[in-house]
């Protein structure tokens, strides 16, 4: 049975067998990229690992980790602007920005192999916006690709197609293929 539960201390030790156990990305990055610091220069996973930790202590990161039993499979990360200014395709963002910066942004998602286009993005995806909304809601953005876009191991902004199916909409095109695409989410209270 598949269930969302957010990135803290109690799931720390689950998220960090996912990103350490894969043999691309996440290993050495530990979804820092989008953190006003990045990631290190150059790469080093055991110092990412570290100042990965020491956001998820201070609270400085959010994650909806997607999880089959104890395994954590996948997760999104989202975060308020500030939490997350590295956004790609960034002087072009600002280039056709109109108005204010959104409330919270999706960054990164990540599915571990033998587990991709079985649902567990959407899944993460559904379970931030839920986080979101009990942590206030707000104006959320996203900054995804169509699916037939970038190979499935490389969504890791996310697919177009899954945004869309939870209510985001097109708001412009940032990118060859990357569109920035909105969703007001409202706090249950």
């Amino acid at each position: 049975m598949r269930t969302v539960r957010p990135l803290d201390e109690t799931t720390w030790e689950a998220f960090a067998e996912l990103a350490g156990s894969s043999d691309s990305y996440p290993s050495g990055c530990w979804c820092l990229g989008f953190h006003p610091e990045g990631v290190g220069r150059p790469v080093d996973a055991a110092a990412n690992r570290e100042r990965k930790r020491l956001r998820v202590v201070s609270g400085t990161t959010h994650h909806a980790l997607v999880f089959e039993d104890d395994l954590c499979i996948g997760w999104c990360q989202f975060g308020t602007p500030e939490e997350l200014p590295r956004i790609k395709n960034h002087k072009e963002y600002e280039r056709t920005r109109v108005g204010d910066l959104p409330d919270w942004r999706i960054t990164c998602f990540y599915v571990r192999r033998g587990h991709r286009r079985q649902g567990v993005s959407a899944q993460a995806l559904a379970g931030a916006l839920e986080l979101i909304a009990a942590m206030g809601g707000g104006r959320v953005e996203g900054y995804p690709e169509p699916a037939d876009a970038v190979p499935a191991g490389f969504l890791f902004h996310g697919a177009l197609s899954t945004f869309e199916k939870l209510g985001f909409t097109r708001d412009r095109l940032i990118g060859k293929h990357r569109w920035v695409v909105t969703r007001t989410v409202e706090h249950p209270g």
